[in-house]
């Protein structure tokens, strides 16, 4: 148990805290009281007085092992009034003494590693270094109501500049910058207009790679060029051996322009123009390199694979979607669907087939669905075991049931999918 007692506003109001091993830590009466905040691994990670359910009056803040990180006052849960921050790992070598502003820096001095006064803070202002935890110079520049604002550098663990330019609010704004993956990876390399990567190079990795519990990026992903804010070309690339999926022309974060399609195995797959991320005008070729079909202003007679090769579909294709008759396929091969799509969904009549080719169901659909009407459904070995009316992707209305052996078991009708009323007079 980590406390237990009264909450008021959902905060902490009378009561007991205790520590991962069950010891009483605090005791709170009123909302007031000197508290211990531990981290998930039961480190503590502060103390000191506590008012109205936050920090307020003095505390302590520490990093890991009672290693002291700051201590000072508190207003509101921030730190506000006088108070001293530390380096890590090095006994209370001291980084800043001074003022707080609402969590912010604002009126000190800040010393380097060596203990050397490096900069000074007036009101929220003056010209700021900032270090990492192991003492590394990772920003100097202007500083401005707590913030970086102004011209400012930023520098990597290795010392190296990662960005000079303009800050607002604390954020990039205006420069010249390049970034890197933790492992050392190229993240981007270029230009930023008011927060944004502008003109350059950018990359980016597959990110689920874990080794020895240290985060590292995965294979390439994504590689290209940014042109006035905007994705100029782009190449795509398989996640599972880092071939070369797609490369052309981006406008809009979408495929516009001049572009290629690889098969997983390195083969040609389309080659012409994309509008809104759909083929436009081109050619598609099957997994052997033979042409399989031309498109011309987003219309032609398609057929489409399955990105190792197996075919999908086969049918008409109008403004980059499927739109009037086709067969569906599934990964063996095998007739899945067949009959009329909409904006590239079922739409109208159509037949469904099970995995060996036997009939399924033939009826309307809507939106990718069996939908409203007259349709059949039949079992595994093609024998009729209903046959009806649908409303809403659901047998409702008159139907007709049959067993597995051709013998009649329902007449009547459905509501919503199930029977309700036995009709003997239909038969």
């Amino acid at each position: 148990m980590k406390f237990e007692g009264e909450y008021l506003d959902g905060k902490k109001w009378n009561g007991k805290g205790y520590n991962i091993y069950g010891n009483l830590e605090y005791e709170i009466k009123n909302g007031k009281g000197y508290i211990k905040e531990y981290d998930e691994n039961g480190e503590l990670k502060f103390e000191g007085e506590y008012i109205s359910g936050e920090r307020n009056g003095k505390g302590k803040e520490y990093y890991y092992d009672g290693i002291l990180k700051f201590k000072g006052e508190y207003l509101n849960g921030e730190r506000n009034g006088k108070g001293k921050e530390y380096y890590i790992n090095i006994n209370l070598k001291l980084e800043f003494e001074g003022e707080y502003l609402d969590g912010k820096k604002w009126n000190g001095k800040g010393y380097n590693i060596d203990g050397n006064l490096e900069y000074q803070i007036k009101n929220g202002k003056g010209h700021i270094e900032e270090y990492d935890e192991n003492g590394e110079l990772k920003f100097e520049g202007e500083y401005i109501n707590g913030e970086r604002n102004g011209k400012g550098k930023e520098y990597d663990y290795d010392g190296i500049s990662e960005f000079e330019g303009e800050y607002l609010n604390g954020k990039r704004w205006n420069g010249k910058g390049i970034k890197y993956y933790s492992n050392g990876k190229l993240k981007y390399e270029g230009e930023i207009l008011n927060g944004k990567i502008w003109n350059g190079k950018f990359k980016e990795y597959y990110d689920d790679i874990y080794d020895n519990d240290d985060f590292y990026i995965g294979k390439l992903r994504f590689e290209g060029e940014y042109l006035n804010g905007k994705i100029l070309n782009r190449k795509e690339f398989y996640d599972n051996d880092g071939k070369l999926k797609f490369e052309g022309e981006y406008l809009n974060r979408e495929r516009n322009g001049n572009g290629k399609e690889f098969y997983n195995n390195g083969i040609l797959k389309f080659e012409g123009e994309y509008l809104n991320r759909k083929q436009w005008n081109g050619k598609e070729y099957n997994i052997d390199g033979n042409l399989e079909y031309e498109i011309k202003n987003g219309k032609g007679h398609i057929k489409e694979y399955l990105e190792y090769g197996s075919f999908e579909f086969e049918g008409e294709y109008i403004n980059g979607e499927r739109n009037g008759k086709g067969k569906e396929y599934n990964i063996n091969g095998k007739l899945e669907f067949e009959g009329e799509y909409l904006n590239g969904e079922r739409n109208g009549k159509g037949k469904e087939y099970e995995d060996y080719g036997y009939l399924k169901f033939e009826g309307e659909y809507l939106n990718g669905e069996r939908w409203n009407g007259k349709g059949k459904e039949y079992d595994i070995n093609g024998n009729l075991k209903y046959e009806g009316e649908y409303l809403n992707g659901k047998r409702h209305g008159k139907g007709i049931e049959y067993n597995y052996y051709g013998k009649l078991v329902f007449v009547g009708e459905f509501l919503n999918g199930k029977k309700m009323e036995w009709k003997k007079n239909w038969i």
